[in-house]
């Protein structure tokens, strides 16, 4: 397995360190899969493959700073019913390009068509968390051809972000340096709430992710804000998910939006989470099997 190129690392030792461990935890995949590269216009693109094949397909597209490692408590029970492609977005801590596109352009979807086209698909669901809940929207909305239904987790570029990246990098970074203490309070600042990992796949993801906040070099850029009539050009049937503590996301203002703008969007805010929503398999297979 390659590992990542630095230019999104603060050093080539960190970068390796991060590819290294990012190995390891994909050798634990829940599933049998398939691991690979496909080539883009944007550079080579790395995606795990599981599930029933001929099944419908189903894209995962995980959040900023993070790696399709975000999908392991998922991806066996979806890979039941689909053909389940979980994506490393570019630009962030997998195995895909470094490449950052500009978010103002049409340069994600045109990555994306590639992706689909070197995977022989014609048409998917796809899931987004946060960045790649951007992701997934503006695909719906320059792609919709191509998106059989939508579901969207705390994703950016809906509401007004309350959190900034100067206090990230400030504040947030230099507190996951602090041992177990900082680390708790980097997450519940960070995602607005903790969990103590409570199994070895558990720690072994936040020791990951600490390792990953070490040695990645944040994207300072934040994706453009959908406008009202970009939004009302969501076709698909769409599940958006956002948690009533996210501490990135004003919840009302998602459920406002989505309510007033896209017509096929059932919108649910979530009480006790924040902003990392996962292990929501089933609510999310119901809804992707037209059972709610």
């Amino acid at each position: 397995m390659s590992k990542p190129r630095n230019g999104i690392y603060r050093s080539e030792a960190g970068a390796a360190a991060v590819g290294s461990m990012y190995s390891a935890l994909l050798r634990h995949w829940p599933v049998p899969n398939e691991q690979r590269h496909v080539a883009t216009r944007l550079g080579d693109t790395h995606v795990i493959t599981c599930g029933l094949a001929g099944a419908p397909t189903l894209i995962l597209l995980h959040g900023a700073g993070f790696n399709s490692v975000t999908w392991m408590g998922d991806a066996a029970g979806w890979s039941q019913h689909f053909r389940v492609v979980a994506v490393d977005v570019i630009g962030h801590p997998g195995f895909s390009a470094p490449i950052r596109p500009a978010y103002d352009s049409d340069s994600y979807a045109t990555w994306l068509d590639d992706v689909l086209h070197a995977l022989g698909i014609e048409r998917a669901s796809f899931i987004g968390l946060s960045l790649g809940g951007w992701i997934a929207i503006d695909y719906a909305i320059r792609r919709p051809q191509r998106v059989e239904r939508l579901i969207l987790l705390a994703p950016a570029g809906v509401a007004t972000e309350k959190m900034s990246m100067l206090k990230i990098v400030l504040v947030i970074l230099p507190l996951t340096t602090l041992g177990r203490w900082g680390r708790q309070r980097a997450q519940r600042l960070m995602l607005g709430e903790y969990r103590e990992p409570s199994s070895a796949a558990e720690k072994a993801v936040a020791e990951f992710y600490a390792l990953i906040s070490k040695n990645f070099r944040q994207n300072l850029s934040k994706p453009t804000r959908f406008s009202d009539t970009q939004l009302t050009r969501i076709k698909p049937t769409t599940l958006l998910l956002v948690g009533a503590k996210d501490p990135w996301m004003d919840a009302a203002e998602i459920q406002r939006r989505f309510n007033a703008l896209v017509p096929r969007a059932q919108v649910q805010i979530l009480p006790e989470r924040g902003h990392m929503l996962v292990g929501l398999t089933q609510r999310i297979l119901q809804f992707l099997r037209g059972d709610a």
